[in-house]
């Protein structure tokens, strides 16, 4: 694993070979320290996002996922005051859209990278989201059905390539992963 120090190097070279070989392009590129509007994710979360479409054969979730993620402010949390506008976000529009989503928040629960309490906005108001690596590793623990031993080797992997220790065996799983929820009862 890399140092702070080297990857501040690594991210230097990096930046001086795209303005070398893309000369003139900065002005056109998403800059998270000029920009208002950015989220943090993992990068493993494309990965992330295969599997949870694998373990939910015909309903995919991950579009609903990641339009939750891109609303928080870096606290897991999500405050619904629009769901028809988070709906649309995740690419489910028309007379179904909501509950399309809807019906994809329900399978997020289930599998648990989420959970939800109602508010004033509906049954969605008020939405956690749970580490995707720690769920993960808990359903390959489960053995739930789509987690290839392929897929969880590549996020495996790609964790340790990036450093992310939460993918590795020897970091425990909180011991009470997941609170129980009025809205699961």
């Amino acid at each position: 694993m890399a140092s702070v120090k080297e990857l501040t190097a690594i991210a230097k070279k990096q930046l001086m070979l795209r303005d070398h070989l893309f000369e003139g392009a900065a002005p056109w590129l998403w800059d998270r320290k000029i920009n208002k509007g950015f989220a943090t994710i993992p990068k493993t979360m494309p990965l992330v996002m295969n599997i949870m479409d694998d373990m939910t054969k015909g309903a995919p979730v991950s579009s609903t996922f990641l339009s939750l993620w891109c609303s928080t402010w870096d606290n897991s949390f999500v405050v619904i005051n629009k769901p028809l506008d988070l709906a649309h976000a995740a690419g489910f529009g028309g007379q179904r859209g909501e509950h399309t989503w809807a019906a994809r928040m329900k399978k997020l629960q289930e599998l648990k990278f989420i959970d939800f309490k109602a508010g004033k906005s509906g049954p969605f108001n008020h939405v956690i989201i749970y580490n995707p690596h720690f769920v993960i590793r808990h359903h390959y623990e489960l053995g739930t059905p789509g987690l290839t031993e392929a897929s969880y080797t590549a996020l495996i992997e790609a964790a340790m390539d990036i450093g992310a220790k939460d993918m590795l065996p020897d970091t425990a799983l909180p011991s009470a992963p997941f609170a129980p929820s009025a809205a699961s009862s």
